[in-house]
């Protein structure tokens, strides 16, 4: 979340952005205002009244030392006191209310950020390779992968329902596959520690990073005790929350850890999309990024993430382009996102692969993640940065649809070959 000073400070900053985040501020700003107006009023009621107060201690201290009556002024002191709590506990459930307030606000973009209202307004970066050429119509990976035999949707659909897949020998190694290849490259190339985390997680965890209690309808929710669990979205939540409520050694900064989990996602408003094959699901397998930064390094990191993303679609040979997300179509609780957008030829258009982000301090605000800076005596929020690298099931889908040959098997890419034990995937005999 935002600082709450600087959102007193700059409501109409808050208010544009806002908008052009395609949001209503009206609510939440007009609410914002008031709150803080009454705040102000009780705090300053709460001075006045102890400035009082002291007068009369001090008028009381001299009746004493004349023996005089101070009874009055006595009783006098006990009401102003009274008074004095009254205004400071309204101040208190008022702060409360804005804090309450200040989730429902997003973050504020940077400078850098296109501003648009949908995805048409995003802005390409750079573009890496060229598209295959294929001498007869390319497949969508739904086909391709029923035909061989390696990914079972129907069976999926049984044993779970909709938007669950099972995949079958080849299909299941490739997917081991790609998240042995990209955490290797990521810890032996790119310098990221790997960490295994769980895949539930309180929902202090949730709030820390934004998923609560905006985004509660797209969480799968885990009865525990008297308590809930919540299954992990991405790695990005337990990797980041690591650090909640810690105060880190700036000489660590910046930090970089990489861990593939599943994710799992109820893609709540999200039905009649992606229906057909394995783009959109309830659960896939992801190689996360996660960076913590000093505030003054944080761009320069979120570029070498994004490049440590696009390194791994390099050596498997994919064509992809990187677009700068504008303002509209930008996540609530980032300041700049960069999409990796990969090429599927079966489908004849551009996917995202990979979207990274630099959350400015936004998330460690929430988790309460500091560092402290060299030669001085208070600690600052961090940076944390979070991208895929990358998403398995689409890695998946962009190998499948990208290296598939006329007689409808598919060459595996010399940088997987290693892993997977075979150049090429044929049809699975039953």
């Amino acid at each position: 979340m935002l600082d709450l000073a600087f959102v007193r400070d700059n409501l109409p900053l808050i208010e544009r952005e806002m908008r052009q985040r395609r949001l209503d501020p009206s609510e939440i700003i007009g609410r914002f205002g008031e709150l803080d107006a009454h705040r102000r009023k009780a705090i300053t009621e709460a001075e006045n009244l102890k400035a009082k107060r002291n007068r009369a201690s001090e008028q009381i201290a001299q009746l004493k030392k004349n023996k005089q009556d101070a009874a009055a002024l006595i009783e006098e002191t006990k009401t102003l006191r009274e008074q004095i709590q009254e205004h400071e506990k309204a101040a208190e459930q008022l702060d409360a209310e804005l804090r309450g307030l200040l989730v429902g606000i997003p973050n504020v973009p940077h400078a850098s950020v296109p501003v648009g209202s949908t995805a048409e307004d995003n802005k390409e970066v750079r573009c890496w390779g060229e598209p295959p050429k294929f001498d007869f119509a390319p497949k969508p990976h739904w086909e391709l992968g029923e035909a061989l035999g390696i990914l079972d949707l129907e069976r999926a659909a049984k044993l779970t329902g909709a938007r669950f897949a099972v995949y079958w020998d080849l299909g299941a190694k490739l997917e081991r596959a790609l998240a042995n290849f990209m955490l290797d490259l990521h810890t032996r190339e790119h310098g990221y520690t790997e960490v295994l985390p769980p895949y539930m997680v309180n929902a202090e965890s949730m709030y820390g990073t934004g998923q609560l209690p905006k985004f509660e309808a797209d969480l799968f929710k885990v009865p525990h005790g008297d308590k809930n669990l919540y299954l992990i979205p991405t790695a990005e939540v337990p990797v980041t929350n690591l650090y909640r409520d810690e105060v880190l050694d700036a000489a660590r900064l910046p930090i970089s850890i990489t861990a593939y989990t599943p994710c799992f996602r109820s893609e709540a408003g999200s039905y009649g999309k992606d229906v057909r094959g394995i783009i959109r699901q309830h659960q896939f397998q992801k190689v996360e990024l996660v960076k913590f930064a000093r505030p003054e390094q944080s761009y320069d990191e979120l570029e070498k993430l994004t490049n440590n993303a696009e390194t791994v679609l390099q050596k498997l040979g994919l064509h992809y382009r990187v677009m700068a997300l504008c303002t509209g179509d930008m996540g609530f609780s980032s300041a700049k996102t960069y999409d990796i957008e990969v090429w599927l030829p079966g489908q004849q258009l551009f996917r995202e692969i990979s979207s990274c982000s630099n959350f400015e301090a936004y998330q460690a605000r929430r988790a309460n993640i500091r560092y402290k800076p060299e030669g001085k005596g208070k600690s600052e929020f961090v940076h944390t940065l979070n991208g895929s690298g990358l998403a398995i099931g689409r890695t998946w889908v962009a190998i499948v649809e990208n290296y598939q040959q006329a007689d409808g098997s598919v060459v595996v890419p010399e940088a997987l070959r290693p892993y997977l034990g075979v150049e090429r995937i044929t049809a699975r005999k039953s």
